[in-house]
């Protein structure tokens, strides 16, 4: 008999792990509905607007999108575009149109997920000329690589890979020209607590090793040991989804930690409730105005288990301990 593949897509718990893709842009949908930020292209990745979502949801979601946009325009403009840039775990992000809108493109953007999820976006790509256009906008030559699991063009590189297996990984995105030898900016969000800790940590070692001058942002929970986040983890238990490296999301020191033991020059964290407190209170105060909220402490209590984690290393000197808020 075979011996059964280590990582296959019809795991109960990968499944559930790829259904917080879904979760996460309906969320950003509603919130954009309502006019907590713009982003023109969501709507063609989630067609309705969906149910109402409570406005510390949505206020959360606005912390999310607005901190880490900060650190990663940030980073793309310390090196002046001539960087590329990683999302891990991408999902149905849109950030490639947004930088490119506002004339922050790297020198390309790769984004890397399950199969299935990447399947499903170069589908919408493929279908949805407003996502398209702006593709080809950025690609010098008549024909760019596409099939179900893959897009490649000059500037912009979807590959459906498991994070858990790196030297496929590694090698799927040497492939599409990724170079260790640039400035190199990796994002994930909510993806490494779905990760072994051992996973989690060789990934890490991975980025680290391989490019001698890079920033990794890392938006997930924190502060799991206390109650409220008991409460998380059993809610995500109930739809099969679990929190394999919840361990490294006991502290901000342990997520700092993390960083620091596989290769990282420096690593800072910040919980999201202290990032929405140094948000531009002007606009701060604009989203607060859409919404009633009933309870500030559920919303203060809600920010305070989630956390954006910054590392890098600089051997180019960039000048990237200055990136923070």
């Amino acid at each position: 008999m075979a011996a059964r593949q280590p990582f296959t897509d019809s795991d109960t718990s990968d499944e559930a792990v790829r259904a917080t893709c879904d979760d996460a842009t309906i969320c950003k949908r509603f919130a954009t509905s309502k006019s907590y930020w713009k982003d023109p292209y969501i709507q063609y990745f989630v067609r309705s607007v969906g149910e109402r979502k409570a406005p510390e949801i949505n206020r959360g979601y606005y912390a999310r999108v607005q901190g880490v946009n900060h650190l990663l325009d940030a980073f793309i403009r310390k090196a002046e575009c001539d960087c590329q840039v990683v999302n891990l775990g991408a999902g149905l992000d849109t950030t490639f149109w947004r930088l490119k809108d506002e004339n922050l493109l790297p020198r390309k953007f790769f984004e890397v997920d399950f199969p299935t999820i990447v399947a499903r976006k170069i589908h919408n790509i493929k279908t949805k000329p407003p996502l398209s256009k702006p593709i080809i906008e950025t690609h010098s030559t008549d024909s760019l690589l596409l099939d179900s699991h893959s897009l490649d063009s000059d500037r912009y590189c979807i590959i459906g890979a498991d994070l858990r297996d790196i030297s496929n990984m590694d090698e799927k995105l040497k492939k599409f020209q990724l170079n260790p030898d640039l400035p190199t900016l990796f994002l994930s969000e909510c993806v490494l607590v779905y990760m072994r800790p051992s996973q989690s940590s060789n990934l890490l070692h991975w980025a680290a090793e391989t490019f001698h001058t890079a920033m990794f942002i890392s938006y997930e929970q924190v502060n799991m040991g206390d109650r409220f986040g008991q409460v998380m983890i059993e809610n995500l238990q109930r739809r099969q989804c679990t929190l394999a490296g919840v361990e490294a999301c006991q502290s901000l020191d342990s997520q700092r930690e993390r960083f620091l033991k596989t290769g990282w020059e420096q690593a800072d964290a910040l919980d999201m409730m202290t990032v929405y407190s140094i948000l531009p209170q002007d606009d701060v105060a604009r989203i607060e105005r859409l919404e009633f909220l009933d309870e500030r402490e559920l919303l203060q209590q809600l920010l305070q288990h989630y956390s954006i984690c910054w590392a890098f290393k600089d051997k180019l000197n960039l000048g990237l301990s200055q990136l923070a808020f």
